[in-house]
């Protein structure tokens, strides 16, 4: 016993690895895999339900498939709007931003005592390596893998929608080998990944409606642009609204003058990202975002290094779905109890009925 059990571990630590190097270098097709699963999860309630209202199955399939292609069209006609916002401004905003940002770096470079060289601009000396490195060819292929991305995640919705790949039978055949212990699962992973999915998307949308009021009442240019920035962003669990506020405040340093003005400013959209990502996210998430907040950035270094801003994304979609899935089996409940999130220090007593 002692020889299959030590057997079964050097197995375990050799197939791990190698899982995770399949993760990797076909990320091209996990990527999409992974999230049109979630987007399939989100849109399964709606199809249920407008079949129980007496609509056929083809029906319901392409009213969910018709908001999707609906969401992507309303997203692509904010990206058009705010990147015709950022052209359209006036060059000399430009230069007044590259003159304070210029001052703000040599300003840095002197108090630690830096002593960099600088060939003209001094802001593109740190974000290009190689001169000319940015071309025309770079671009057109990181708007191919994303269009290719967004088909392929496309095409994984329908056929799950559809039912052609179903995820309770695959847990039930891979994992429980029990129809009621499979259907249990994917019942909680589907409440539990859907609650978290519309909190955190109308939570991300309060925030950028808050941000673009915000550069709107305190003059601050491209309100648009700065609004779907914070919306997409948000979606990068803890570290994604810390960068919003820092980025937009960088910004409002070029375009305040005043200190007092800069403060509100800075203490309005912290006070936007506090109000609805520390206070409103967290009430209505409830019992189901209980992830400890170790796990959250180990997650999010562990699948931003295999998939990029995307495996971040999805970093705590996933690691619900992990942890839901441990919770099934008794030896693997501890690892599922690690991920959790604390316990509450009080509760209240039960109230005994009678």
């Amino acid at each position: 016993m002692r020889d299959i059990r030590t057997t079964n571990i050097l197995l375990l630590v050799i197939a791990v690895p190698v899982i995770f190097y399949l993760l990797k270098i076909l990320s091209f097709i996990f990527i999409p895999l992974f999230g049109s699963m979630f987007i399939a999860l989100l849109f399964l309630p709606l199809m249920r339900w407008l079949e129980k209202k007496g609509m056929p199955k083809i029906g319901s399939l392409l009213v969910a498939v018709g908001l999707l292609i609906g969401i992507i069209f309303v997203g692509s006609v904010l990206i058009q709007i705010s990147s015709r916002e950022i052209m359209q401004s006036d060059a000399a905003f430009f230069d007044k931003a590259n003159e304070k940002i210029t001052a703000s770096i040599l300003s840095i470079e002197d108090f630690f005592g830096m002593t960099k060289e600088h060939s003209g601009n001094v802001l593109l000396d740190y974000f290009e390596s190689n001169k000319g490195s940015f071309n025309v060819g770079k671009i057109l292929g990181f708007t191919n893998r994303t269009v290719t991305m967004i088909l392929m995640t496309l095409f994984f919705v329908v056929l799950l929608l559809a039912g052609s790949v179903n995820l309770q039978v695959i847990m039930r055949d891979i994992l429980f080998r029990q129809e009621f212990a499979s259907i249990k699962t994917f019942i909680k992973i589907e409440k539990d990944i859907f609650k978290f999915l519309v909190v955190k998307f109308i939570m991300s949308l309060l925030t950028g409606i808050g941000f673009s009021l915000a550069c709107y009442y305190f003059d601050v240019s491209f309100p648009i642009f700065w609004g779907v920035f914070a919306f997409a962003i948000n979606f990068v669990q803890m570290i994604g609204s810390v960068i919003a506020v820092i980025l937009i405040t960088l910004f409002g340093v070029v375009e305040i003058d005043s200190p007092t003005t800069l403060f509100l400013f800075f203490a309005t959209v912290g006070g936007i990202e506090i109000l609805f990502g520390a206070i409103l996210e967290p009430i209505f998430m409830g019992k189901t975002f209980s992830i400890n907040v170790i796990a959250i950035l180990v997650m999010l270094m562990f699948w931003g290094y295999l998939w990029g801003i995307p495996g971040m994304i999805m970093s705590i979609p996933i690691t619900v779905l992990l942890k839901i899935i441990l919770d099934q089996f008794p030896k693997t409940q501890r690892i599922g109890k690690l991920l959790a999130g604390p316990e509450p220090a009080f509760r209240l007593p039960r109230r005994k009925n009678g």
